[in-house]
């Protein structure tokens, strides 16, 4: 569990830099995502998701 609160952590220590040191680029990539189809957003997710398994399972061997 405490693994699970530092990963949570980084990835919004990591969300919060990218918004502080490119607020204007992330606002335009916010707008870009508004207008994509929700297909592409579900499969997005997914691989996203996949990768960060896959990541996750590496360094845990």
């Amino acid at each position: 569990m405490n693994e699970l609160i530092i990963a949570i952590g980084l990835l919004l220590i990591l969300e919060g830099l990218l918004y502080a040191i490119f607020p204007s680029q992330m606002k335009n990539m916010l707008n870009q995502i508004k207008d994509l189809p929700i297909s592409k957003l579900r499969v997005g997710g997914l691989v996203f998701a996949i990768i960060g398994f896959i990541i996750v399972w590496f360094l845990k061997q």
